[in-house]
């Protein structure tokens, strides 16, 4: 493995555990509503409010990448995760922890954000989108990791503690990026082979140093970036509101201990699978498109399975539904990480685009928990469930369509060339 290529695993590491961040809240849920009086639609806002910054600042955020470098404004992100968390373990109401749950949020997009740029800057064009597919698992990886061990950590422990070990996992991960992934001023003196440009849908270089003004307009004003933030917005708050509530909804059906750790943790770590075949798939030359439709219409069927009425009486039904909509799921963001850099207008909106997807990923994940919590506060139940996550895919799935459209409008020697990349890296 050479260098640079281990230095994007790091990167990915490091998305993974900034996703622990995320994936903590939801086996702590039934603890802080125990002794903090946190409430259902409270416990929803918990669980977005996360993506706070992301939603309000995702842009802006994607052009301080640029001026900061990527790996330092990854380092900065560490550093805010990892002291959010650490004072979390000391909030005394669920106002103090939504407050520090959005700085964590913070944290979490300046880590997140700069990463694809920095895997496409680190490894051969031929692999970038199997990496990209990897790193479209990252969340899923430290939500899985967060659900296996919290139901079996809090109750010995408590919650606090929860927090505090994460803060210093962030910490030690901020060390070990610091060492392992070389520095922008080192990475522009490496050969030109595994750099941006060495890419076959790379824009000219001259592009790139337009003003932060240009970027925004030019992001904004294609048709590309608006497509893939909007349907990783209707993935990402449907995803998040059904896995980040399955804890809370088998604790409530009398679930618990290492069996309520390991069925959360598989519904949530399947979707790594739909991530990683995305990238193969595509290095196959499958059309994105199809990869889209499918993993909507997949996400449609299970979450049918999984909360319909019908399927009440038959929990294995219901669980085979989750897993359904988590795996097959897991095309989506594989597919719109890989989709994002591809979509950009020129080499110089990279990370505004990537920043533009992940601002409205937030407002996805900050809308999507507490809309399904008040459904289910509403009618008593989450039987109804379905009818968010459905009319989620069907939009899912429109975008889709139009993204097709994008792509064949691309010239023909673009394709051609990607294409070729693909055959020789398969």
């Amino acid at each position: 493995m050479t260098h640079s290529k281990r230095a994007a695993w790091v990167v990915i590491a490091a998305g993974v555990v900034a996703a622990l961040q995320v994936g903590k809240l939801p086996p702590a849920l039934p603890a802080l509503q125990a002794e903090l009086g946190v409430s259902w639609v409270q416990s929803g806002f918990l669980l977005s409010m996360v993506q706070f910054a992301g939603m309000a600042l995702g842009l802006v955020l994607g052009l301080l990448a640029d001026r900061w470098g990527l790996r330092l404004c990854m380092l900065v992100g560490l550093g805010v995760l990892s002291l959010a968390s650490g004072l979390g373990g000391w909030a005394h109401s669920p106002e103090e922890l939504m407050w520090l749950r959005g700085l964590e949020g913070l944290g979490f997009l300046l880590t997140s954000l700069p990463a694809p740029a920095l895997i496409r800057q680190l490894v051969p064009p031929q692999q970038l989108n199997s990496m990209l597919g990897f790193w479209g698992a990252y969340m899923p990886t430290g939500t899985a990791l967060a659900l296996l061990v919290g139901p079996m950590w809090i109750p010995a422990w408590g919650w606090p503690s929860w927090w505090w070990l994460f803060s210093a996992a962030t910490a030690l991960m901020a060390l070990g990026l610091w060492w392992l992934v070389p520095s922008d001023a080192r990475r522009r003196n490496q050969p030109q082979t595994s750099q941006v440009a060495a890419h076959p849908e790379a824009k000219p270089a001259a592009k790139s140093q337009a003003t932060w003004g240009q970027r925004i307009q030019d992001t904004l004003r294609a048709p590309g970036p608006w497509l893939v933030s909007l349907t990783f917005a209707l993935y990402s708050g449907q995803w998040l509101a059904v896995v980040g509530f399955l804890p809370s909804i088998y604790a409530q059906a009398g679930v618990g201990g290492a069996a309520l750790g390991a069925l959360t943790a598989l519904a949530a770590g399947v979707n790594i699978v739909g991530n990683v075949a995305s990238g193969r798939c595509l290095q196959k030359g499958m059309p994105p498109g199809l990869l889209l439709t499918a993993g909507f219409a997949a996400m449609a069927l299970g979450a049918a399975l999984a909360f319909g009425a019908w399927t009440q009486d038959w929990p294995a039904w219901r669980y085979a539904g989750v897993l359904m909509f988590s795996m097959c799921g897991g095309l989506v963001p594989g597919t719109l990480f890989s989709l994002a850099v591809r979509l950009s207008p020129h080499e110089g909106t990279v990370s505004t685009t990537v920043g533009w997807m992940q601002q409205w990923s937030s407002v996805g994940q900050f809308a999507g928990p507490p809309l399904v919590a008040w459904l289910a506060a509403s009618v008593g139940d989450w039987q109804w469930t379905w009818l968010i996550t459905g009319a989620c895919c069907l939009g899912g799935m429109a975008l889709a369509r139009a993204m097709t459209g994008v792509l064949s409008a691309r010239p023909r020697g673009t394709t051609a060339s990607l294409q070729t990349h693909s055959k020789e890296a398969s």
